[in-house]
């Protein structure tokens, strides 16, 4: 476990694992369904582009911990995804959907002008980044698909082998609690906060921009489209699985893991496989997000496959 990250975002050497500061241009772009708001920070044409996990959280958590980069010549972009953070937030469930979500995410690059992107989509922006490539390909430099998966039904079945090492008499309790609708029972909360500090950050303490997306959490999208916790999917994604198409994506990808991940590095493993053009990170003392949990690591290793991006292009 690394040691605590101090509120400004620095390590005790100095390395900034987080950046809060005011982005340069902060957009808002008109969607179909509403308004919703993008973040860049530095300039030029190497363009990391950053789609967030959850589905239903705020921007910050992926945001923050990229922006650094922008000190490295990188132009930085994320934004607020319907529903969340400072974009707007329409009730309507059938707009909590991947392919429109997708879609979402043609909608800003184009109106931000961006046609070359090295994009990077982190777990449910993962999910959602490989929905928006098999739909809108052609602004894509490279990928990083990082804590992601792209074949549900598998991953339910890493999932169900996290549940299942927390012991049998525990997963029935869980399993009951579940078929009965408590899931604010006392005992199936803790099991759940168990699993989420095994395998979605491994950190005493949670860093800022992470409590500030958590603080901003849209529940309804989360349940939705994928179910009350990371632990038991009901929602609209279970069944959403494109590990086959991912023979198409020719263009440069790269896979991160955390070996204690709930996207575990089967999860990674698959879809490296899959690509005809790839490789893969895994990193030993991280869970599912290792840009805070190694954050050297994890910035050497992006930094040096989006640099080898760039000069076999140029």
């Amino acid at each position: 476990m690394m040691a605590r990250i101090a509120e400004t975002g620095r390590l005790g050497d100095g390395f900034r694992v987080w950046d809060d500061r005011a982005a340069d241009e902060v957009t808002q772009i008109a969607t179909p369904h509403g308004n919703v708001t993008a973040y860049s920070y530095g300039s030029g044409d190497r363009v990391l582009f950053c789609l967030n996990g959850g589905p239903g959280l705020p921007c910050d958590y992926l945001r923050d911990s990229h922006v650094p980069l922008a000190d490295l010549g990188f132009r930085v972009v994320s934004y607020d995804q319907l529903g969340t953070g400072a974009s707007d937030a329409p009730t309507d469930p059938s707009l909590w959907d991947i392919a429109r979500y997708a879609d979402e995410v043609e909608t800003v690059l184009d109106a931000l002008g961006l046609t070359s992107v090295h994009f990077l989509g982190h777990s449910w922006g993962g999910w959602c980044g490989i929905e928006y490539a098999l739909r809108h390909r052609g602004r894509l430099r490279s990928m990083t698909l990082a804590n992601t998966c792209a074949d549900m039904p598998h991953l339910l079945q890493q999932i169900a082998r996290h549940r299942n090492a927390l012991g049998a008499e525990t997963v029935k309790m869980m399993q009951r609690y579940e078929a009965l609708g408590w899931l604010d029972h006392p005992a199936y909360e803790a099991a759940i906060t168990l699993l989420d500090h095994r395998h979605i950050r491994r950190m005493d303490h949670r860093p800022l921009p992470v409590q500030r997306s958590k603080d901003g959490f849209n529940f309804a999208i989360f349940n939705t489209m994928q179910g009350p916790n990371e632990y038991h999917y009901t929602g609209n994604l279970k069944d959403w699985n494109r590990l086959a198409a991912l023979k198409h994506f020719d263009w440069p990808c790269l896979v991160i893991q955390g070996m204690h991940d709930v996207l575990s590095p089967a999860c990674g493993m698959r879809m490296h496989t899959a690509l005809p053009n790839s490789r893969i990170e895994i990193f030993a003392r991280s869970s599912h997000s290792p840009f805070y949990e190694e954050p050297r690591a994890y910035r050497a290793a992006l930094t040096a496959f989006l640099n080898d991006v760039d000069r076999v292009v140029e």
